[in-house]
């Protein structure tokens, strides 16, 4: 009885695994850059279109993760981890991935995915009850083996089901790219090197190897894909040479910006006088706090470019985050002019006039700022600087509705829900903000219930 009681918990451990499968993904650390955001929206906006669904409504996510992966979690947002970018040499790999993950969503694969995860369930459920039947009917040596394998046909049932999505959003994908006029090289080049690493980390084709993977084999894939790509009009088709311009900007800035300054010297000498380097050195200097040569290469970028605005942000964004605030307002100010005002960069100009104490600059922060999350709400920074200047000013319900909205994004769900109350009790009764603090507050509320639940799940399962 006592092995059958091992198994018994192993196989509830699996079961509730299968039901946190299908719960919504877990937050994580989200990089904000306005350049990157726009590069990432441009470029899969025929993919979008493509697909049939409406322009503006994807959104690309970038998640700080060294892994190279990508995902789609429930609603209309493809999430890329920062490693796949650092691994993709061009701006086409990264499209023939966001057209795969594209095909997720048009597949309604999350969906799918719940109803996979109940199946496997099912049968885990139906082989507990054998397996106890089997001990009280006398037939306890039987049990544990009834119960192993009714959880390895679960697995089995539950793996082939999600393999089966991966090759299902892989011929969307080649659909996506080859309507979009997009040529299908890059796609076979990212899986190439998908197929390094299984060779790498010693991934197998025989049956075993296959059995326990969540995905097919990349070479596979790239057998039941080349034939495709290759009888599609696109496949002679040269990537676009100005969206290959941009990624490796965005490349650069992202390798200087999460990378250790060493890795970053190393693969972005001084001898590299090309923009994608100069960005990446400033961002390394800038993270060891060498002011100066961080400042000289926003200066060599301005050198070739003074009105380009994200060269006007780095240097406002090094000013200002090593405290020379007074000095970043004029470099944000004209990168705030020529980006239209983009939100995260017109934050950042908010951030500058609150920090110098002046409180002369409050109300152009405001203004700024207010438009700012006007724009895009989804700005817990921004958030927080408003709040500043409505605590400075004496608004302290709207300080506290303004706090309750950075909160909810950063994952304080207690404090935003204290915030959330404290705003609507001191504001208009049936004002947009008195009606947003309720909407917070109810937003927080179901968080933290989900949370008790997830928690509630895991402690039952012993921790696993």
């Amino acid at each position: 009885m006592r092995q059958l009681s091992r198994l018994l918990a192993r196989t509830l451990a699996v079961l509730a695994a299968a039901m946190l499968a299908a719960q919504p993904v877990a937050a994580q650390s989200v990089l904000r850059d306005a350049e990157t955001e726009a590069f990432l929206q441009e470029i899969a906006a025929p993919l979008v279109q493509a697909a049939g669904l409406e322009p503006g409504n994807v959104d690309v996510v970038l998640l700080n993760d060294p892994s190279i992966n990508a995902f789609v979690a429930g609603g209309q947002t493809v999430y890329l981890h920062s490693g796949l970018i650092e691994a993709a040499d061009s701006a086409s790999e990264v499209q023939g991935v966001i057209a795969h993950e594209i095909g997720h969503i048009t597949g309604g694969h999350i969906n799918r995915y719940s109803e996979g995860a109940r199946s496997a369930t099912t049968i885990i459920l139906l082989s507990m009850l054998a397996g106890i039947g089997a001990a009280l009917a006398g037939a306890g040596e039987a049990a544990p083996a009834i119960m192993s394998a009714g959880q390895r046909a679960a697995m089995g049932n539950f793996l082939s089901f999600t393999r089966t999505q991966e090759s299902s959003a892989d011929a969307a994908g080649a659909e996506y790219l080859g309507k979009a006029g997009i040529s299908g090289r890059g796609s076979l080049t990212f899986f190439g090197k998908l197929l390094n690493q299984e060779y790498r980390y010693g991934y197998r084709q025989d049956d075993e190897a296959g059995f326990n993977r969540t995905h097919p084999l990349s070479g596979d894939r790239i057998s039941a894909l080349r034939e495709v790509y290759e009888s599609d009009p696109a496949w002679d088709r040269p990537d676009d040479t100005e969206w290959q311009r941009r990624f490796e900007r965005v490349k650069g800035k992202l390798t200087g910006y999460i990378a250790k300054p060493e890795a970053t010297f190393r693969d972005y000498p001084q001898s590299d006088r090309s923009v994608p380097a100069m960005y990446a050195r400033a961002y390394a200097y800038h993270q060891e706090a060498r002011i100066d040569k961080a400042l000289a290469e926003a200066d060599a970028l301005l050198e070739l470019d003074p009105a380009d605005p994200y060269f006007l942000e780095l240097k406002g964004q090094v000013l200002l985050e090593s405290g020379r605030a007074d000095e970043a307002i004029v470099p944000l100010r004209r990168a705030t002019d020529l980006s239209n005002s983009e939100p995260l960069i017109a934050g950042l100009l908010g951030h500058a006039l609150i920090a110098t104490e002046d409180r002369t600059h409050y109300e152009e922060a405001e203004g700024v700022l207010r438009a700012a999350v006007g724009r895009d709400r989804l700005n817990p920074f921004a958030w927080y600087q408003l709040g500043v200047v409505y605590a400075e000013r004496g608004d302290i319900p709207r300080a506290r509705l303004a706090s309750a909205e950075q909160q909810v994004m950063s994952g304080q769900y207690g404090l935003a829900l204290r915030s959330a109350q404290a705003a609507e009790a001191g504001l208009d009764m049936g004002t947009p903000d008195w009606l947003r603090a309720q909407d917070i507050g109810m937003q927080a509320r179901a968080l933290i219930e989900q949370q008790c639940e997830i928690e509630r799940r895991r402690n039952c399962t012993g921790g696993r």
